[in-house]
């Protein structure tokens, strides 16, 4: 996985190392806990070969903290499985660091008025 140049220079090398490809999957499908991948744009968004994404993605699976449905990754909506999970403990606390934490009140603040047709569909 590819990183920027700041990060290369004020990053330890033990925080490079530290996040595996699970970690690395799983962290970025909390991040987009709202959407659904395909293990191709899983592994171009986070700059690791599809076999080791696809291999992690099952790996995940077996320990139920992702779920599958057709070609399509989401991360788990169970939250406890996810805070007994150390990786993803690590993840989020490097990705918060990196980008800093996330602001609900700034989303909402954002959101627009209307519901997107596909909420519409589920109603």
């Amino acid at each position: 996985m590819s990183i920027d140049r700041d990060t290369f220079k004020n990053t330890s090398e033990d925080e490079l190392a530290d996040l595996s490809v699970p970690d690395q999957v799983l962290g970025f499908l909390a991040a987009n806990e709202d959407r659904a991948f395909k293990a191709r744009e899983i592994a171009s968004q986070i700059g690791v070969d599809e076999g080791a994404v696809s291999t992690a993605l099952s790996r995940l699976k077996s320990r139920d903290l992702v779920e599958h449905k057709a070609t399509y990754w989401a991360v788990t909506d169970d939250e406890e499985r996810l805070d007994g999970y150390s990786g993803y403990e690590r993840a989020t606390a490097l990705f918060n660091e990196r980008f800093g934490e996330e602001d609900k009140e700034a989303w909402r603040e954002h959101a627009p008025e209307e519901s997107h047709p596909s909420v519409e569909d589920e109603k």
